[in-house]
């Protein structure tokens, strides 16, 4: 009777287990890519200016430390997974990414980085975009070395992306410095529909590599940010030339998703209107809580937009009050305002459908 017993309990245990990792296994993975709006910590790793990782940076996060996430707190990823109830994301460069945390997926973002391979070239040793989509093919290796390679095919395909890219090619190279390379090389007329074929060609390559459902967010609104503010605004107005780069840019970017899901015939890449969903806290902020969306809570100088944001920094005592944490990003109470238009926003938001939609459409696609 106790042998039985015993034997129950193994077969017990050993199905509680097996049930466990299948569970794992069948859990939607996510994969980032882009730029510090979506970097959760890889540049951690790397030899660059381009890092969030001395305080303040992460004051609000649980662990009240900094992550290299360019936020007080979570940041769009983080906000993402917890509105899917899925776990977060590892950076793919962290030595923590390894077995069952792989079936989650990966954050390939590196702060800096841009459509084009020369922007944010001050940066040097950031992860260019050939690279975050060679680590890509790197972890389908890896994780084919632990449920095979046909399940990791369908874990790619049935995963949920986030790519964000385009602001640092306006900011950090054709308007980094005056008469830059590419300001010479392209009326900025010519230069949107340049960068815009080149994303093109990237989300292009991750249909390729199996990815089928992709988020694309488009540029903020550029010219608004407390470090544009700081450089260019007598009177609190947005700088002109950014603002109009980016309202070349968003509309040809949706065209181009609606034209690549055209071709495809399925609709894989999903446009974000993120510069619709800051201008409303930018221009309203009393409306959703905030003070100022002028001055960034962390930094110095005008609207504290001078520099970066550093220990010897201005910092405000509470961040839920500002639209902004540093002088480019938005603080974490701003990031769920723009994740809630993910998830439940109109076409004004998110077209062709917002995530809560391709959520459930892809639950009864893949009963």
């Amino acid at each position: 009777m106790a042998t039985s017993r015993s034997l129950c309990m193994f077969w017990f245990s050993l199905l509680a287990i097996l049930s466990n990792v299948a569970l794992k296994a069948d859990a939607r993975a996510f994969f980032v890519f882009g730029d510090s709006l979506v970097d959760n910590g890889n540049n951690n790793y790397l030899a660059t200016t381009a890092r969030a990782d001395n305080v303040p940076y992460g004051v609000d996060y649980p662990t009240r430390r900094p992550t290299g996430r360019f936020s007080n707190g979570y940041n769009i990823p983080d906000l993402i997974s917890q509105a899917i109830g899925a776990e977060a994301t590892l950076p793919y460069l962290s030595p923590m990414l390894t077995g069952q945390k792989l079936l989650v997926g990966a954050n390939f973002a590196s702060a800096g980085v841009g459509i084009l391979n020369d922007t944010g070239v001050q940066f040097v040793n950031i992860i260019r975009m050939p690279q975050q989509l060679a680590y890509l093919e790197q972890y389908k290796q890896r994780v084919s070395e632990i449920i095979g390679e046909q399940e990791t095919e369908r874990l790619v395909s049935q995963s949920l992306t986030l790519m964000t890219l385009g602001g640092n090619d306006f900011v950090n190279n054709y308007y980094l410095v005056p008469f830059s390379a590419r300001s010479r090389q392209f009326a900025l007329s010519d230069y949107v529909p340049y960068i815009v074929s080149e994303y093109r060609k990237i989300l292009m390559r991750l249909y390729e590599l199996g990815l089928r459902r992709v988020l694309v967010t488009g540029t903020g609104p550029l010219g608004c940010v407390p470090a544009e503010l700081a450089q260019h605004s007598r009177n609190g107005e947005c700088s002109e030339q950014l603002q109009r780069a980016a309202g070349l840019f968003n509309p040809q970017l949706q065209n181009m998703l609606d034209s690549l899901n055209q071709e495809i015939g399925s609709h894989v890449f999903i446009g974000v209107n993120i510069r619709q969903s800051s201008i409303d806290f930018i221009s309203d902020p009393e409306r959703y809580g905030f003070v100022t969306a002028k001055i960034a809570c962390c930094g110095q100088g005008p609207y504290n937009g001078i520099g970066l944001c550093t220990p010897r920094s201005n910092l405000c005592p509470n961040r839920d009050i500002y639209a902004f944490w540093d002088p480019f990003h938005p603080s974490e109470k701003a990031n769920r305002i723009i994740v809630q238009q993910i998830m439940t926003g109109s076409t004004d938001y998110i077209s062709p459908m917002n995530l809560s939609t391709i959520m459930a459409l892809d639950a009864m696609e893949n009963v």
